[in-house]
């Protein structure tokens, strides 16, 4: 006899909702890129005015970041852009597998790379490369593919199973190698191993015990993760992103000078110095178009805690 317990309700609401998502999929896909942007611009809007909880981390993130260099006003137009940004973000990716090949993808993206970066790329070496949820992130993992560099990206599974089988499917559309960020870890490291590119987010709190470096003026928990597997597989660590630099579809791709951890074996913390500096150029990328970042995530919810002086006996 069917039983209908929680369990059941649950996945019967993920697979509602990822009918809905498909659908309005489809509907996109029936239009232009500029029709579905004029399309979503509304959603975008809906958006803003009922997510007040978000809205309001934003304008506390953006006040916290840039201080008085904005006004009240700027910072609400700002975070209004985000969720424009993102509703945009949301059209590339389904046009993204449409539009962008081997042959067309000048058309769409230009880059920035130092030259000692663009020889890096082409070396027989592991190298690490490091983005934030900046600008269109999928797409730049979907690029570094389709040019034939066939990175393996680490990725949180989402919560609903059926949206993380169709997002898959996508990452996986140009080659992709896509591996869980938690359990896949053997997979990582023979990545590494195979000196093959290794793409990864840095931008979320990895909590209390994370590993605490400046973001922003503000102490940010990172996870050390990154820093201690390039310093362990001699792999040199790359900030890469891409911006979007017009309104229509086309981005700015851009990779940061090598970190070599060779460089940083022989401090005294090296891990920590690594993620610092990493987290600089994440930092540098978002002030370049602070409106295309997520800062929607609290990024510095969780602090470092108080020091305790010993007290003189």
């Amino acid at each position: 006899m069917f039983r209908w317990d929680d369990h059941s309700r649950r996945r019967a609401v993920d697979y509602l909702v990822y009918l809905a998502v498909r659908s309005v999929v489809c509907l996109l896909q029936s239009m232009s890129v500029e029709g579905a942007y004029a399309f979503v611009k509304p959603l975008a809007c809906l958006a803003y005015f009922v997510d007040k909880r978000h809205r309001q981390v934003a304008i506390k993130n953006l006040e916290s970041a840039f201080g008085d260099q904005y006004t009240p006003a700027q910072r609400q137009a700002m975070v209004w852009n985000v969720y424009d940004h993102f509703f945009r973000v949301f059209v590339e990716f389904v046009f993204i597998p449409r539009k962008l090949h081997v042959h067309n993808w000048k058309k769409y993206v230009t880059f920035e790379c130092p030259p000692a970066t663009a020889d890096m790329f082409v070396q027989d070496r592991s190298k690490i490369i490091v983005t934030g949820h900046f600008g269109n992130w999928e797409m730049a993992g979907y690029l570094l593919a389709v040019i034939g560099m066939t990175p393996t990206s680490i990725a949180r599974d989402l919560d609903n199973p059926y949206l993380h089988q169709f997002v898959e499917r996508f990452r996986r559309w140009s080659g992709q190698k896509i591996v869980s960020k938690k359990g896949d870890f053997d997979q990582i490291v023979e990545t590494l191993r195979d000196r093959q590119p290794l793409v990864t987010v840095a931008d979320q709190s990895a909590g209390v015990r994370g590993l605490f470096v400046d973001f922003f003026g503000r102490p940010a928990s990172t996870h050390k993760a990154i820093s201690l597997l390039a310093l362990e597989h001699d792999s040199p660590v790359i900030v890469g992103y891409a911006y979007r630099d017009r309104r229509d579809f086309h981005y700015k791709v851009v990779a940061s000078l090598a970190m070599e951890p060779r460089d940083y074996a022989g401090r005294v913390h090296p891990v920590a110095d690594l993620t610092q500096d990493f987290t600089f150029e994440l930092e540098e990328a978002i002030r370049r178009a602070p409106d295309q970042y997520l800062w929607l995530h609290d990024r510095w919810k969780h602090q470092p805690a108080p020091r305790v002086r010993k007290q003189a006996a």
